[in-house]
């Protein structure tokens, strides 16, 4: 009997795990949002940190991110809207993450960024305490001046 798999669509093992495992790569935001709100329900933390701007994995809490991944049965993810094309490299996902903390259900809604370098979709984190410049290289690795490319989704 094959598991459901958390983000909604289909099963598991062909769904959201060969994204985990490594075997295939998000094809569109809205793919890469699913398996990271499977990631925290199947408790794959490094594919979290995996799949989040190149720049800003060095600064995610990654305890703090295994503590909530572990301590929430994850109910249902709700996908509200998807922009796939908010310019050549951009997209956002729109999405409402239900979990029980244990106490009380709970919906953590969001309008997610994500940015595409060398045909690979990354997670725009707001929430690092990263230091950022306008005249830096841009944290997604793209090469481009940040102001040019991921400040405006920041």
């Amino acid at each position: 009997m094959s598991e459901a798999c958390p983000c909604g669509l289909g099963n598991y093992e062909t769904c959201c795990q060969p994204l985990h495992q490594g075997k295939r790569i998000a094809q569109t935001a809205e793919q890469l949002m699913r398996s990271r709100y499977s990631a925290f329900a199947k408790q794959e933390i490094n594919y979290i940190q995996k799949t989040t701007a190149l720049g800003q994995q060095d600064f995610l809490d990654m305890p703090a991110i295994a503590d909530w991944s572990k301590s929430n049965q994850w109910l249902k993810l709700e996908i509200v809207q998807a922009n796939e094309k908010l310019d050549k490299t951009h997209a956002l996902v729109e999405f409402k993450a239900h979990f029980h903390d244990g106490k009380q259900a709970q919906i953590h809604h969001e309008v997610s960024h994500f940015v595409k370098v060398k045909d690979v979709w990354y997670f725009l984190d707001p929430t690092t305490d990263q230091k950022l410049t306008m005249k830096q290289p841009c944290i997604c690795g793209s090469g481009k001046k940040f102001k040019q490319c991921c400040a405006q989704f920041l």
